[in-house]
């Protein structure tokens, strides 16, 4: 169970990955997503996502380096996610699409690379691309993002390596538990995108209830709720004092009877889109 800001889960493959970072999902590229990013790691924050299709990689880069200065850390010591966007879900288009991530980045490698979304009848051949570049040691762990059971299992069908982590939505309306069961069981390390519900949850009643028993926000409640699910957190915030309150859920413990009050929230409810059934 993570204790601090820096505890980390380790992957399938023994990669250490921190159990709680930075999303930036519809943060535009300028100064506000830098001093994000920058600011994240000066507080403690290890671990940075994105993806293609934010269009922000550049400026998540520059965000990377400002911050690894003012925390006087190396890029070992930080974990960044990106992901192929669906268009170039090929195997030679996902290679040429990972370089070029790597390039507005400006690293030399990332720690973590998933498909974003399972586009049926492309995903194995990005996967195939996938386990190439982590079998010629570019990339530290390779992974999906958006995958069902029954598409995780038709990758895996094929699949040489097996996902080191499926990130899915997830939240206290939206737990898939039954996935969630089926991605320990097969060793794939589960993360929540979007785990406030875009701040839908954030007057519930009863999550209110159960923060002010803690002396907590209801973020903190639901951040905390995923890190005891075993479920990896990557909440999204550009503001200074939210990036450092978000973090702050090291402190408590939620008891069995609140974590199952806030399983019983779920309502399978989605905020993005379906993973049966998009058009992107």
């Amino acid at each position: 169970m993570a204790n601090n800001l820096q505890d980390t889960t380790t992957l399938s493959n023994g990669v250490k990955m921190p159990w709680f970072g930075l999303g930036v999902f519809q943060v535009e590229e300028g100064a506000e997503l830098e001093n994000a990013v920058k600011t994240a790691i000066a507080h403690g924050y290890r671990s940075v996502d994105t993806a293609a299709i934010y269009g922000n990689e550049e400026g998540v880069g520059n965000g990377i380096r400002q911050g690894l200065e003012a925390a006087g850390i190396s890029r070992e010591d930080l974990f960044v996610t990106s992901k192929v966007w669906n268009a170039d879900l090929g195997y030679e288009s996902t290679i040429a699409a990972y370089e070029l991530s790597l390039k507005k980045l400006g690293l030399e490698y990332l720690d973590l690379y998933l498909i974003h979304w399972p586009v049926k009848g492309k995903y194995k051949e990005a996967w195939r691309a996938l386990e190439t570049l982590y079998k010629e040691g570019r990339v530290k762990a390779i992974g999906v993002s958006n995958f069902l059971e029954h598409q995780l299992k038709d990758l895996l069908e094929d699949a040489e390596i097996k996902p080191m982590v499926n990130q899915m939505e997830y939240h206290p309306r939206l737990t898939q538990k039954d996935l969630q069961a089926f991605c320990k069981a097969q060793g794939i390390q589960y993360e929540a995108w979007s785990p406030l519900m875009q701040g839908q949850l954030l007057d519930n009643p009863e999550l209110q209830e159960i923060a002010a028993k803690y002396g907590k926000s209801i973020a903190q409640i639901i951040l905390r709720w995923d890190l005891q699910s075993g479920v990896v957190t990557i909440p999204k915030s550009t503001k200074e004092h939210r990036i450092v309150e978000n973090a702050s859920v090291f402190d408590f413990e939620l008891s069995a009877e609140d974590m199952k009050r806030i399983d019983g929230l779920d309502q399978h409810l989605r905020v993005g889109p379906d993973p049966d059934n998009f058009d992107f």
